[in-house]
């Protein structure tokens, strides 16, 4: 069974960090374009980060460029989202997704995980 499972998330203050981990088991992510996505409250879901399988390459939502970094981890099989500068409005459930490219659309991918709680206050 092809699962995912998103661990890092947490309280923390404005201007804070957080490394969030997408973790798989049954499947290795190398083969899937992995991407970010958050859910605050009363809000829809919103494409966060991506990387792709092949070529590795990143993009990001413009209010999260210079601030978010996501990053393979080959040896643990994850892919990690590293936030700096964090702001109140960062606040959401983020959840990670596999899927066969990157793409701002959900229904491209076909595995999500749960998703963890980001709260950013004071």
């Amino acid at each position: 069974q092809l699962q995912l499972v998103e661990s890092g998330g947490g309280l923390v203050q404005p201007g804070g960090s957080l490394r969030l981990s997408c973790a798989a088991s049954g499947f290795t992510l190398d083969y899937y374009a992995i991407g970010w996505f958050r859910q605050a409250p009363g809000k829809e879901r919103e494409g966060v980060a991506c990387i792709s399988t092949s070529d590795g390459i990143t993009t990001y939502a413009d209010s999260m460029k210079g601030r978010f970094t996501i990053s393979r981890v080959n040896a643990r099989n994850t892919v990690d989202l590293q936030m700096n500068s964090l702001k109140p409005e960062d606040t959401a459930v983020y959840y990670c997704a596999a899927g066969r490219h990157c793409s701002r659309y959900m229904r491209v991918y076909a595995h999500w995980g749960q998703g963890t709680q980001v709260t950013v206050a004071s």
